[in-house]
């Protein structure tokens, strides 16, 4: 499993939504698919699962808007 399809699977599986899997530019937060709760289990998630830490203050919502979006932020950071 590659790091991106990693990353989508812990993403659909907070979100509770396939679609985030095929759909990378889907609007998360405009379709209420993330919300702030969500968006903190995610870094939660993402923390556990794969090592990356991801600190509230440096979450800019923009960054996470989609899950392309999501992907290369994630990939960056295991990238440090």
């Amino acid at each position: 499993m590659s790091t991106a399809d990693r990353i989508l699977a812990i993403l659909a599986r907070v979100a509770e939504s396939d679609e985030v899997r095929d759909q990378p530019d889907l609007p998360l937060y405009e379709l209420q698919i993330l919300d702030s709760l969500r968006t903190v289990e995610l870094v939660v998630a993402f923390a556990t699962e794969l090592g990356v830490d991801v600190s509230p203050a440096e979450l800019e919502r923009e960054e996470w808007a989609t899950p392309r979006k999501i992907v290369s932020f994630i990939e960056r950071r295991m990238s440090f």
